[in-house]
């Protein structure tokens, strides 16, 4: 019964794995779609080979950073290991390298392409792991000195503040010391609006992400024993939430449309595990009103060249998640309990204040020694030709 309880948690978690993998197609499809025709191809191999960067770094440094477990020995101990244990590395990765895929959207069409890979490795090998370790392995002592101070521990089942709030406020100094996309934001006061190459392509994107999203979510649980019904009907209703309010906010469009599910998505989950359905439904609510209020606020009246909008989207519905955990998770408002708004609202801001400064450090050095946006002519030329030296329709551009 041993061997079948292991067996089954390998599969439960390995299936997880797999499907948090296909949402990195979702990253994907949802940069083509958002990005000009010219940097298409570019949006493509920067989340592919951003994710085997991250592979390479998180197996050689980052796991071990977290959870303290090197597989750096010889095959014959590795496979003397339970097959578990492997396979949980291959789920915990996918986690990370979400964080280069979400930076990745903020930066587009304008960025230089080894240097953002330098930074992957340094955020995927050190910067994710040491919050990662904090939050889900005790690392520090911040876990016990929370619960002895508020009464309990700083709740995040399935990432909102680790994963998300971490990525998108990673994100918010490199978009920043970047600038905006060359003719963006004219002299004279006017926005160039930029808009999406291929609706069909952001919309598959969307879907790919929702549909993973319930492997990200449910799998949190990482043994076949703890798997929660609740988890799944939660995202469920945070999905919908986050769609109806974009839809309502954003007045049809179908950009805020097909984001809002991501916003709920992203909010729900820290309580995903915790809460009321109906205190879901609000989560993912509010986070689809956040999305498209802070995008407008960011493009239009900051002028904030965040391309994909993945700091409103990440960074901040992230944020509200945190602590929407310790609102609609706690009895009083129908969820199951065992959190604290305080424990909440101090691990969020441990998790934003570290983002931020790894990210100004990472981008800062980036930017002083190889430079992190390209030259006038390869921006205009766009990343795929620059770069990849090929366009997203090839065969079509040289008989046209």
């Amino acid at each position: 019964m041993e061997a079948l309880k292991q067996g089954s948690d390998a599969l439960f978690i390995l299936l997880g794995g797999i499907m948090v993998l296909a949402m990195h197609a979702g990253f994907a499809f949802l940069e083509l779609g958002t990005v000009r025709k010219k940097n298409q191809v570019n949006a493509l191999v920067k989340i592919l080979v951003d994710f085997s960067v991250s592979t390479v770094v998180y197996f050689l440094v980052g796991y071990g950073v977290a959870y303290g477990t090197s597989f750096l020995v010889g095959a014959e101990e590795l496979s003397a290991r339970n097959g578990y244990e492997l396979v949980k590395f291959f789920f915990l990765l996918t986690f990370a390298a979400a964080i280069p895929a979400i930076i990745s959207g903020g930066i587009a069409e304008r960025a230089k392409f080894w240097p953002q890979l330098i930074a992957t490795a340094a955020i995927v090998g050190f910067v994710y792991p040491v919050f990662e370790g904090i939050v889900w392995n005790q690392q520090f002592g911040i876990q016990a000195w929370l619960k002895a101070t508020t009464g309990q521990e700083f709740h995040d089942f399935a990432g909102s503040i680790v994963v998300h709030a971490v990525g998108g406020w990673l994100a918010l100094p490199a978009v920043l010391l970047l600038g905006a996309r060359a003719n963006r934001y004219r002299k004279d006061g006017s926005i160039s609006a930029h808009p999406p190459s291929n609706i069909p392509f952001l919309a598959l994107g969307a879907w790919i992400l929702t549909v993973g999203w319930f492997g990200f979510n449910v799998m949190s649980a990482q043994t076949i024993d703890k798997i929660s019904g609740l988890v799944a009907v939660n995202s469920l209703m945070a999905m919908v939430g986050g769609t109806l309010v974009a839809l309502v906010l954003g007045k049809n469009d179908p950009g805020f449309i097909h984001n809002g599910p991501l916003a709920g998505l992203v909010a729900v989950c820290a309580g995903s595990d915790l809460m009321h359905p109906v205190g879901a439904l609000l989560t993912g609510g509010i986070a689809g009103a956040i999305f498209v209020v802070m995008f407008t606020l960011t493009q239009n009246k900051w002028k904030i060249d965040d391309v994909l909008g993945v700091w409103p989207l990440h960074g901040l519905c992230g944020t509200w998640g945190g602590l929407a955990a310790g609102i609609f998770g706690s009895k009083t408002l129908g969820g199951l309990g065992g959190v604290t708004l305080s424990a909440q609202f101090i691990g969020t801001a441990l998790g934003i204040l570290w983002a931020v400064v790894c990210g100004l450090i990472i981008y800062s050095c980036l930017k002083a020694t190889m430079g992190l946006r390209l030259s006038q002519e390869e921006e205009y030329e766009g990343a795929d030709l620059s770069i990849h030296r090929i366009g997203a329709t090839p065969e079509r551009e040289v008989n046209w």
